[in-house]
């Protein structure tokens, strides 16, 4: 997860979550229905989440635009988007207790996913549970 340091109106620091911030451009864009989103700063576990979200449906493509800044992500949306946040904590779940965070996020059981990082990278919750593994929430979409 990558945060940065920003310079408020009154000239004090304040940190900024890219992460959350690239999915709320996401979510907004999804909203007002348009088809599509550019992301500004994109970090390789932004990559990760969007092919997640595109294996889920969730997406219908993406793609890295190289610059001179660090890039950027052109996202092409599939219109299936109700609402997609970034956990903030990061909660640390264990292997039986992914019903009770399944519906803490979640709206109704089987409907949309949650992003964990695991000792075996990022996953749903769904292969997490499958393997019977626990580990940290990082974001959900449904």
């Amino acid at each position: 997860m990558r945060r940065s340091w920003v310079s408020g109106s009154l000239g004090e620091k304040r940190m900024v979550d890219t992460l959350a911030d690239s999915l709320n451009t996401i979510y907004v864009s999804e909203t007002k229905g348009r088809s599509s989103a550019l992301l500004k700063k994109p970090s390789k576990i932004l990559r990760s989440i969007l092919e997640i979200f595109k294996q889920e449906g969730y997406l219908e493509s993406y793609e890295t635009i190289e610059d001179s800044i660090g890039g950027k992500i052109s996202v092409k949306l599939s219109g299936r988007i109700n609402n997609c946040k970034c956990v903030k904590p990061r909660f640390s779940v264990k292997a039986p207790d992914w019903d009770v965070w399944e519906g803490r996020y979640l709206p109704a059981r089987g409907l949309g996913v949650i992003i964990v990082s695991t000792s075996q990278g990022l996953m749903t919750h769904k292969s997490a549970k499958e393997k019977k593994i626990g580990g940290r929430l990082i974001a959900y979409v449904y």
